[in-house]
């Protein structure tokens, strides 16, 4: 909200919820306290090898998420595959410090089998007392919206969509006659824009949420200047969703407000924990195959004339040119202003190239890429350059998937949006994929679409 104070106007970002702020605790509170529960259980003292763990573990794990208005089963897996990845940090941290066998092994199994259990039971249990206490009379926030068009729909959609009911959405205001309103709006106009006022108070309103184009913004002043005599909360929405937002969030530049509306996930520490994440499992990976992929270097020599190693000019990060590596599959190698991609029945395949393309054994030299800092494991499918350059002129907010590094696997791709794309519509769908990857990044993410990039390594059938 804004604060007048003489010429100066500062913008303050929302509170933090109590749930929220329960959410932060309560993860890494319950894996320290099991810890020390499970070493005073099998009669181990509490030493300083005991309290570093417990440090570094909360370190880790704080703050929590805040779940509890996530579905039980989403919240179940994702719970588990955070924990895991904790616990892999944990032993690769004890191993290289040679201090595994300061603890005592039946402490650690124990302690790793059941803090995921016990911490999935203390989301489920907040996630009803948050439904209890949203539904607890007096706890209810009576709402209502301005502006009965496409977008006020959309904010009294949001409510009924939340996992609590502690917003309970009352009707429009609007001055439009019903012809003009949104058709799931017209039924439930409360009255006009002089009748909100009045209504906030005798009904005891708490929240109004103003959905009017800034080009209203006369009428978005004196509706102000209406409720101020209430003690109604007003919020104003924005309405963005002509446009792809990637990442919206707000900043602060000395004391202006700005709303960020497409930016890359990977700043700060994000971008270090992606960053760590490519090298530590690329590094692993290309030790696990280096047989591999010698093995298939030496047959695609053997079987058709031409290099082993295929290199393409794609887009990378920020649109910038960059090579990437594959196996030879095509007695062709095109790289020019016109690509002409692969088809099921392609001539230019070569039968082992076939079997590594349906495999997807020949982009393999691409974690090469990512310990280049080229590519990513986990990103959007970088395209070639002449495919890009006329797909950017024809799909809306193309672009916006080389906001991050391109990866050798991505969320369209365990989605089935393999292979040919030879329709446009086929390209948008992959492209809102790639959208929705960005929109919705974890690392929690990423492990899961490695997981059923392996999966799909063996059953799919849409590459060629």
């Amino acid at each position: 909200m804004f604060e007048d104070r003489g010429h100066q106007r500062r913008f303050y970002s929302a509170p933090q919820s109590v749930a929220a702020l329960v959410a932060a605790f309560m993860e890494p509170a319950i894996a320290v306290s099991l810890w020390l529960a499970v070493t005073w259980g099998f009669d181990q003292g509490v030493g300083r090898a005991d309290l570093t763990l417990c440090l570094i573990v909360f370190a880790l794990t704080f703050p929590g998420r805040d779940r509890f208005r996530d579905r039980p089963l989403n919240t179940a897996v994702d719970l588990c595959v955070s924990w895991s990845g904790l616990l892999l940090i944990l032993l690769l941290c004890g191993y290289a410090t040679n201090s595994l066998p300061l603890f005592d092994l039946r402490v650690i199994l124990w302690w790793a089998s059941i803090t995921p259990v016990f911490q999935w039971l203390g989301y489920f249990c907040g996630r009803k007392l948050v439904r209890y206490l949203a539904n607890r009379p007096g706890h209810q926030r009576p709402a209502v919206v301005v502006g009965a068009g496409a977008l006020g729909v959309k904010v009294a959609q949001a409510f009924q969509a939340r996992g609590s009911t502690d917003v309970v959405f009352k009707g429009y205001f609007d001055d439009r006659r019903d012809r003009r309103m949104d058709p799931a709006a017209a039924a439930l106009c409360l009255g006009t824009f002089n009748h909100l006022a009045g209504y906030v108070r005798e009904h005891g309103v708490r929240e109004v949420y103003v959905t009017l184009p800034l080009g209203s913004q006369p009428r978005i002043v004196d509706l102000l200047e209406q409720v101020q005599g209430t003690t109604a909360s007003v919020y104003f929405v924005p309405d963005v969703f002509g446009i792809s937002i990637i990442q919206g969030r707000l900043k602060d530049i000395n004391g202006v407000p700005v709303v960020g509306l497409c930016e890359t996930p990977f700043t700060g520490t994000n971008r270090l924990v992606k960053r760590l994440s490519d090298l530590v499992l690329s590094l692993v990976i290309l030790l696990l195959v280096a047989p591999l992929l010698l093995a298939i270097a030496l047959a695609v020599k053997a079987t058709s004339r031409g290099p082993a190693i295929f290199k393409q000019r794609r887009n990378g990060l920020d649109g910038e040119e960059i090579i990437v590596y594959k196996f030879r599959s095509m007695r062709s190698v095109d790289d020019g202003a016109q690509v002409p991609q692969a088809t099921r029945a392609d001539p230019r395949i070569t039968p082992l190239g076939r079997y590594l393309r349906r495999t997807s054994l020949d982009e393999l030299p691409q974690f090469i890429n990512v310990l280049q800092g080229r590519m990513s494991i986990v990103g959007p499918r970088p395209h070639a350059v002449a495919h890009n350059e006329q797909y950017r002129q024809l799909i809306s907010a193309y672009m916006v998937r080389h906001k991050v590094k391109p990866g050798i696997t991505g969320w369209a791709q365990i989605h089935g949006h393999r292979g040919e794309t030879d329709t446009l519509a086929k390209m948008q769908d992959r492209v809102e994929f790639d959208l929705q990857y960005l929109r919705n990044w974890s690392l929690s993410l990423d492990l899961q679409i490695i997981a059923r990039t392996v999966k799909l390594v063996f059953l799919d059938r849409n590459a060629y």
